[in-house]
Protein backbone atom coordinates (compact mmCIF):
# COMPACT_ATOMS: atom_id res chain seq x y z
CA UNK A 1 0.00 0.00 0.00
CA UNK A 2 2.66 2.54 1.00
CA UNK A 3 5.27 3.28 -1.63
CA UNK A 4 3.25 1.48 -4.29
CA UNK A 5 3.77 2.60 -7.86
CA UNK A 6 0.21 1.77 -8.89
CA UNK A 7 -1.71 4.66 -10.35
CA UNK A 8 -5.01 5.94 -8.99
CA UNK A 9 -6.25 5.91 -12.60
CA UNK A 10 -5.94 2.11 -12.60
CA UNK A 11 -8.59 1.95 -9.89
CA UNK A 12 -6.10 1.47 -7.06
CA UNK A 13 -5.82 3.90 -4.19
CA UNK A 14 -2.22 5.04 -3.78
CA UNK A 15 -1.34 6.21 -0.27
CA UNK A 16 2.04 7.75 0.43
CA UNK A 17 0.99 9.41 3.69
CA UNK A 18 -1.78 8.65 6.17
CA UNK A 19 -3.22 10.99 8.78
CA UNK A 20 -4.83 8.69 11.33
CA UNK A 21 -8.22 9.09 12.97
CA UNK A 22 -6.77 10.32 16.29
CA UNK A 23 -4.53 12.96 14.67
CA UNK A 24 -5.33 16.70 14.60
CA UNK A 25 -3.01 18.92 12.57
CA UNK A 26 -3.17 22.67 13.17
CA UNK A 27 -1.43 24.34 10.25
CA UNK A 28 -0.97 24.01 6.53
CA UNK A 29 -0.02 20.70 4.92
CA UNK A 30 1.96 20.41 1.68
CA UNK A 31 2.10 16.99 0.02
CA UNK A 32 2.87 15.03 -3.13
CA UNK A 33 1.65 11.58 -4.14
CA UNK A 34 -1.32 10.20 -2.24
CA UNK A 35 -2.51 11.69 1.06
CA UNK A 36 -5.24 9.86 2.98
CA UNK A 37 -6.91 11.80 5.81
CA UNK A 38 -8.84 9.96 8.52
CA UNK A 39 -8.15 12.63 11.15
CA UNK A 40 -8.59 16.40 11.18
CA UNK A 41 -6.61 19.15 9.48
CA UNK A 42 -7.17 22.75 10.51
CA UNK A 43 -5.39 24.56 7.69
CA UNK A 44 -4.73 24.46 3.97
CA UNK A 45 -3.90 21.21 2.20
CA UNK A 46 -1.91 21.96 -0.93
CA UNK A 47 -0.11 19.69 -3.40
CA UNK A 48 3.49 20.67 -4.11
CA UNK A 49 4.04 22.53 -7.37
CA UNK A 50 4.90 20.12 -10.13
CA UNK A 51 3.86 17.09 -8.09
CA UNK A 52 2.59 14.39 -10.43
CA UNK A 53 -0.52 12.46 -9.38
CA UNK A 54 -1.19 14.45 -6.20
CA UNK A 55 -4.32 12.81 -4.81
CA UNK A 56 -6.06 13.85 -1.60
CA UNK A 57 -8.61 11.48 -0.08
CA UNK A 58 -10.71 12.56 2.90
CA UNK A 59 -12.12 9.46 4.60
CA UNK A 60 -15.69 9.24 5.89
CA UNK A 61 -14.71 10.37 9.40
CA UNK A 62 -11.97 12.73 8.21
CA UNK A 63 -12.34 16.52 8.27
CA UNK A 64 -10.53 19.49 6.78
CA UNK A 65 -11.13 23.12 7.68
CA UNK A 66 -9.29 25.06 5.01
CA UNK A 67 -8.60 25.32 1.32
CA UNK A 68 -7.63 22.29 -0.78
CA UNK A 69 -5.46 22.40 -3.93
CA UNK A 70 -4.57 19.14 -5.70
CA UNK A 71 -4.91 17.31 -9.00
CA UNK A 72 -7.45 14.76 -7.74
CA UNK A 73 -9.65 15.21 -4.65
CA UNK A 74 -11.92 12.50 -3.25
CA UNK A 75 -14.14 13.55 -0.34
CA UNK A 76 -16.10 11.14 1.83
CA UNK A 77 -15.90 13.19 5.03
CA UNK A 78 -16.36 16.85 5.95
CA UNK A 79 -14.76 19.88 4.31
CA UNK A 80 -15.17 23.53 5.30
CA UNK A 81 -13.34 25.44 2.56
CA UNK A 82 -12.85 25.70 -1.17
CA UNK A 83 -11.52 22.95 -3.44
CA UNK A 84 -9.30 23.66 -6.44
CA UNK A 85 -8.75 20.45 -8.44
CA UNK A 86 -6.81 20.55 -11.70
CA UNK A 87 -8.14 17.14 -12.81
CA UNK A 88 -11.04 15.62 -10.89
CA UNK A 89 -13.22 15.94 -7.79
CA UNK A 90 -15.28 13.07 -6.44
CA UNK A 91 -17.93 13.53 -3.75
CA UNK A 92 -19.08 10.22 -2.27
CA UNK A 93 -22.52 9.77 -0.68
CA UNK A 94 -21.18 10.69 2.79
CA UNK A 95 -19.41 13.90 1.67
CA UNK A 96 -20.37 17.13 3.45
CA UNK A 97 -18.80 20.17 1.77
CA UNK A 98 -19.25 23.79 2.74
CA UNK A 99 -17.39 25.82 0.12
CA UNK A 100 -16.93 26.25 -3.61
CA UNK A 101 -15.55 23.50 -5.83
CA UNK A 102 -13.36 24.48 -8.79
CA UNK A 103 -13.00 21.47 -11.07
CA UNK A 104 -12.26 20.03 -14.53
CA UNK A 105 -14.36 16.88 -13.98
CA UNK A 106 -16.71 16.31 -11.06
CA UNK A 107 -18.44 13.16 -9.85
CA UNK A 108 -21.10 13.78 -7.23
CA UNK A 109 -22.88 10.72 -5.85
CA UNK A 110 -26.45 10.70 -4.53
CA UNK A 111 -26.40 11.69 -0.86
CA UNK A 112 -23.41 14.03 -1.08
CA UNK A 113 -24.13 17.50 0.32
CA UNK A 114 -22.63 20.68 -1.10
CA UNK A 115 -23.23 24.13 0.34
CA UNK A 116 -21.46 26.26 -2.22
CA UNK A 117 -20.93 26.46 -5.95
CA UNK A 118 -19.58 24.13 -8.60
CA UNK A 119 -17.29 26.19 -10.84
CA UNK A 120 -15.84 24.63 -13.97
CA UNK A 121 -12.21 25.63 -14.56
CA UNK A 122 -12.86 26.90 -18.09
CA UNK A 123 -15.91 28.92 -16.95
CA UNK A 124 -14.15 30.87 -14.22
CA UNK A 125 -12.63 33.60 -16.44
CA UNK A 126 -15.89 33.97 -18.36
CA UNK A 127 -17.96 34.52 -15.23
CA UNK A 128 -16.72 38.06 -14.75
CA UNK A 129 -18.83 40.64 -16.56
CA UNK A 130 -17.28 43.76 -18.02
CA UNK A 131 -17.81 46.92 -15.97
CA UNK A 132 -21.04 48.70 -16.85
CA UNK A 133 -20.63 51.37 -19.49
CA UNK A 134 -22.11 54.79 -18.95
CA UNK A 135 -25.65 55.11 -20.19
CA UNK A 136 -25.92 56.21 -23.79
CA UNK A 137 -27.90 59.36 -24.50
CA UNK A 138 -31.63 58.92 -24.98
CA UNK A 139 -32.68 58.03 -28.49
CA UNK A 140 -30.03 55.33 -29.04
CA UNK A 141 -32.38 52.35 -28.88
CA UNK A 142 -29.88 50.04 -30.58
CA UNK A 143 -27.51 49.95 -27.59
CA UNK A 144 -30.41 49.47 -25.17
CA UNK A 145 -31.85 46.48 -27.07
CA UNK A 146 -28.40 44.84 -27.24
CA UNK A 147 -28.08 45.15 -23.46
CA UNK A 148 -31.53 43.62 -22.96
CA UNK A 149 -30.59 40.65 -25.18
CA UNK A 150 -27.32 40.19 -23.29
CA UNK A 151 -29.14 40.31 -19.94
CA UNK A 152 -31.69 37.73 -21.16
CA UNK A 153 -28.95 35.45 -22.43
CA UNK A 154 -27.12 35.62 -19.09
CA UNK A 155 -30.27 34.78 -17.09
Amino acid sequence: MFGSNKSNRDGHLVVDALIGAQVVIRGDVEFSGGLYVEGTILGKVIAQEGAANATLTVAEHGAIEGEIRAQVVVISGRLDGDVHATERVELTPTARVSGNIHYQVVEMNAGAQLTGRLIHASAAPQMALPPPAEEAPAGNGKDSSARKKLAEAMA
